[in-house]
């Protein structure tokens, strides 16, 4: 595992398109018919990072707790899974299954969308407003494994209230860290 920071990708970014299979309903989906009425969060997960288990129960969370009120959450699984096979679909549906994921988690096996987002981390979070355009990325919050912190979502959730309030996202945003994206060969 190496500490990968994100990439940052240029506030303001319009949303690249995708249409990518969902592990749990094995149905393509594309981004259009999954925005949200208020925002949009794409979350690049995976089953096996320690940093994704760390945060898995307070990503459900914030799903439940932003989709009443117009916010869609999408999760993205982009690693290789020839060198990862418990990222591989049938384990997405399981993991998905387990921690009660309410949101899509499609699988990105050719990576475009993962080069498209310019992540570079499992989690790294983007949260796009309701023309689509990027508001935020960086981290979830302040929380890592084995740093004594609980995670609470407190950066993503300020962000999203912002939204909600008709205020400006702050753009002091910090990076998230996680383990590398496993690029293929």
């Amino acid at each position: 595992m190496s500490l990968t920071p994100s990439n940052m990708l240029k506030l303001g970014t319009k949303a690249p398109d995708f249409r990518l299979m969902d592990a749990i309903t094995d149905h393509l989906v594309e981004l259009q018919e999954l925005k949200g009425e208020k925002g949009t969060l794409i979350m690049f997960i995976c089953n096996h990072c320690p940093f994704v288990k760390h945060v898995d129960d307070e990503i459900v969370r914030l799903a439940n707790d932003y989709r009443p009120l117009g916010f869609n959450t999408i999760g993205i699984m982009s690693n290789d899974i020839e060198n990862y096979p418990q990222d591989r679909p049938e384990m997405m549906k399981e993991h998905a299954m387990h921690h009660q994921y309410s949101f899509p988690y499609l699988f990105d096996g050719t990576q475009e969308v993962a080069r498209a987002y310019d992540a570079a981390c499992t989690p790294d979070f983007f949260l796009f407003d309701d023309d689509l355009k990027l508001v935020y990325r960086g981290q979830l919050d302040d929380s890592r494994p084995g740093n004594g912190i609980q995670p609470n979502g407190r950066n993503l959730r300020e962000a999203m209230d912002a939204i909600l309030n008709n205020r400006k996202v702050s753009e002091d945003q910090k990076p998230s860290i996680g383990c590398n994206i496993k690029w293929k060969n």
